[in-house]
């Protein structure tokens, strides 16, 4: 990770709501993910639970940096 990037991403955590909505989302996502993942032995539901909540986590993520590249000074 740079160190403007990060700068970025702090700056919006700070002061833009949607962005700060999408950091939690991600982190409910990541929790749901690791509560999941800790089982021994995943069933068919929880599998396709598994893979939803990747995909999700994914998306959120890839909006959060649309942000960060909409916030880059050259942009």
């Amino acid at each position: 990770m740079n160190a403007p990037a990060e700068a970025i991403r702090e700056q919006l955590m700070a002061n833009d709501p949607e962005y700060k909505r999408l950091s939690e989302e991600h982190a409910r996502y990541a929790a749901q993910l690791d509560q999941l993942t800790s089982k021994h032995y995943l069933n068919e539901q929880e599998q396709i639970e598994e893979i939803r909540l990747k995909k999700l986590k994914l998306r959120v993520k890839d909006q959060m940096e649309k942000l960060v590249q909409q916030s880059r000074p050259d942009n």
